[in-house]
């Protein structure tokens, strides 16, 4: 899912939640850490609204490009709820 030329974190909204309804939110920003043995897998390392990171199915979300500002800010922001 990730192309070599972007940044090393990621961002993806959700699309849908099914089955993780209080893990997330449909429409939100999520961070994605690289997990290239769960990409071949069909699934992304998100940090979720617990704060920790889990994997879920790849097309419950799409990927963004933020633009740095965005990016720096989303970064900067603690994880934890």
């Amino acid at each position: 899912m990730r192309n070599p030329k972007e940044p090393h974190e990621t961002f993806v909204i959700c699309i849908r939640n099914d089955d993780y309804p209080a893990s997330l939110e449909v429409w939100k920003v999520y961070r994605v850490l690289p997990d290239p043995r769960a990409e071949e897998h069909g699934h992304l390392r998100v940090i979720d609204e617990s704060g920790e990171d889990y994997l879920y199915p790849e097309g419950y979300f799409v990927p963004i490009q933020l633009p740095k500002a965005a990016r720096e800010v989303l970064l900067a922001a603690p994880s934890a709820p």
